[in-house]
């Protein structure tokens, strides 16, 4: 009907208007790379993962900025959460933009622990390397533990996608024990984040962007303490699921 091509035209238009400007903001953000890296260690000091983060951080505010003609963003709890540092992010996994998205988040320097496969796309991998990302498929769950105990140190956050991969449905998946582990070994407490809309946007498998409305939300941190022992992690995982399952099902979420 007439709507359904309107809405076409819309999808159209967004796609024609989203991609070529991503290609321009990855290529600009690769030729000055190296002068504004240099320039922000001389002023700053600060150590090389952090400041790649901040730049990868605002790479991700820049592809808001595109995409705002076509797609709602919005937070949920940020405003009246104080969000601990450092601390473990775990989110959900709709679509591949779900990264980008975490530009959303109130600050930047945040790790990501993500699984091989972003690492074959060559312009992003050596960004990924110096941000001190952790290839879980590489370096294992006890690489994972000891790599970001060192950022622990330096005052940074990890986050992790606990299912692992992306839904191919919506729903939340089985959750992998790797961070409610690593929270209880250090006592870094859990920041729950829920993603919706990223599905609509570009489901997994498609390439072709749909406008959407994207919400992320952030759950109160959860306190590891009281959760040692052998199963304490799984107790801790099934809170934290649970806790996520019911944010997203009040989000309109299955």
């Amino acid at each position: 009907g007439l709507e359904s091509g309107i809405f076409f035209l819309y999808a159209l238009v967004m796609n024609l208007w989203v991609y070529p400007w991503l290609i321009l903001l990855t290529l600009s953000g690769i030729l000055f790379f190296p002068l504004l890296f240099v320039l922000w260690k001389v002023l700053t000091r600060w150590e090389s993962g952090r400041i790649m983060r901040l730049f990868i951080w605002c790479y991700g505010r820049a592809w808001l900025a595109i995409n705002a003609p076509f797609v709602r963003f919005s937070r949920e709890g940020f405003d009246t959460l104080k969000l601990p540092r450092p601390s473990i992010l775990v989110i959900n996994h709709l679509s591949f933009f779900d990264i980008y998205c975490m530009g959303l988040f109130p600050h930047s320097d945040v790790a990501f622990a993500v699984r091989s496969w972003p690492y074959k796309m060559f312009w992003y991998a050596p960004f990924m390397h110096l941000a001190q990302y952790l290839n879980l498929e590489r370096i294992g769950w006890q690489g994972a533990f000891e790599r970001g105990r060192k950022i622990f140190s330096q005052q940074g956050s990890l986050l992790f996608f606990p299912e692992g991969h992306r839904s191919r449905d919506g729903r939340l998946q089985r959750f992998y024990s790797g961070p409610f582990k690593l929270a209880v070994e250090t006592g870094v407490p859990i920041v729950p984040l829920c993603i919706s809309g990223t599905e609509v946007l570009l489901p997994a498998g498609r390439w072709w962007m749909r406008p959407a409305w994207i919400r992320l939300a952030v759950l109160p941190p959860v306190d590891p303490k009281g959760y040692e022992g052998p199963l304490g992690h799984i107790a801790l995982k099934k809170q934290i699921k649970t806790q996520m399952a019911e944010k997203l099902s009040a989000m309109g979420r299955r």
